[in-house]
């Protein structure tokens, strides 16, 4: 095991109806003016908008409201929501919503104490050394941004999305009802399975020494995350299979599940450059797609270790381990058919003719590779999108 240092500041209030207690916690916390931010309105058909305004009032808080954060949250939006909360004077970025809302909140949180334009610290001509604290209340389980030190945003007039890493990223508090996401569609829910069971499968697949409890926790959270989501899809008001998901997104995203480990997320890297250049491409499913892919190219370098996951987290039976990995990598494509993801990049509309750019685009015009099982350049990269089709 690799020396680690871990690191959970955010304060979780998880259960029922815990958003209606929105005022108090964030009058406990001192503060008396907030900026809102929120998607393109659903919180307000739900009524939770109206839970979290009368809450927010009782406490005499002060709101400046920001809705309209699109997925893939664009950097338009966000220098826009900037320029408001330094005008405003507000004091703390509460978002409402799934990742992309939180993500918006963060870049808005760091701009707002700010000289430069946030961009720079994506880009990493810039670095924040302080920011406004963000709360949240999460509406769909996903991204697992509410207990977590990143943050990705979408530069449309580069179609490049690209993700940001600081502590100053972690909310100060989340707000975790399960109920809440009762309504989220299928396919979001879907998506949402997707990226949870992402962000702890490429933890487990990166190399470096034994560790065997690290492991142990993450083959128990994608067991958990794989028998709600049958129910959830079947079910999608089962509270439980709910709230076993909601909590699997932070506990996959807090780096619990990389303590120890060397932390890379390639296949995040390749979805990245996916989604940012088509941008109707939910993340969810461009890693349901990218995710067997991947695994398919760079299986035979750690097969030991692909066997193991076949066998801990989907049940196989091979004893041969290059049969067992090679099981396990085909039941992961399956659950993620299973659950209504696409299985092939050309069932988002996109042709063969963008995987050069694709590449391009992941590898920064072929200025860097990314830590995988194995380095993964250009040519790589290329070959994992070509297996997509």
């Amino acid at each position: 095991m690799l020396d680690f240092e871990f690191y959970t500041p955010t304060k979780v209030f998880f259960g029922k109806g815990k958003q209606k207690d929105i005022g108090k916690i964030i009058s406990d916390y001192g503060y008396k003016k907030i900026m809102l931010q929120y998607g393109k309105g659903s919180i307000i058909k739900s009524g939770l908008y109206d839970e979290i305004m009368t809450s927010l009032k009782e406490y005499n808080i002060a709101v400046v409201e920001m809705g309209g954060v699109e997925p893939n949250p664009k950097i338009e939006f966000i220098r826009d929501a900037i320029k408001l909360a330094k005008e405003t004077g507000v004091q703390l970025v509460l978002a409402v919503g799934g990742g992309s809302v939180i993500d918006a909140a963060k870049y808005t949180a760091l701009g707002a104490k700010a000289d430069c334009d946030v961009w720079d610290f994506v880009t990493g001509n810039q670095k924040p050394t302080t920011a406004l604290p963000v709360g949240c209340i999460l509406t769909i389980a996903a991204a697992g941004s509410e207990m977590s030190a990143s943050a990705v945003v979408s530069n449309m007039s580069i179609n490049m999305k690209r993700g940001f890493t600081s502590e100053l990223n972690r909310p100060l508090f989340a707000i975790c009802n399960p109920e809440l996401t009762y309504s989220v569609s299928p396919y979001q829910t879907a998506c949402g399975i997707t990226d949870i069971m992402s962000h702890t499968i490429e933890r487990y697949f990166t190399p470096c020494e034994p560790t065997d409890l690290t492991d142990q926790i993450s083959e128990s959270i994608l067991r958990s995350v794989i028998n709600a989501a049958k129910v959830v899809m079947k079910n999608p008001s089962d509270y439980e299979s709910r709230a076993t998901i909601m909590w699997a997104s932070s506990l996959s995203h807090n780096n619990l599940t990389g303590c120890g480990r060397i932390n890379a997320l390639p296949v995040h890297q390749l979805e990245h450059a996916l989604s940012g250049e088509f941008d109707h491409v939910a993340h969810g499913a461009g890693l349901a797609v990218l995710f067997p892919a991947w695994a398919k190219y760079v299986y035979m370098h750690d097969i030991s270790r692909f066997a193991q996951f076949a066998r801990r987290v989907w049940g196989v039976n091979e004893q041969d381990d290059k049969a067992a990995a090679e099981a396990g990598i085909d039941a992961m494509a399956d659950f993620f058919k299973s659950i209504g993801m696409p299985t092939t990049i050309t069932d988002f509309g996109i042709d063969q003719n963008s995987v050069e750019r694709l590449a391009s685009l992941c590898t920064f015009g072929k200025t860097r590779t990314i830590k995988s099982t194995i380095e993964l350049g250009f040519d790589e990269i290329k070959e994992i999108f070509k297996i997509c089709y």
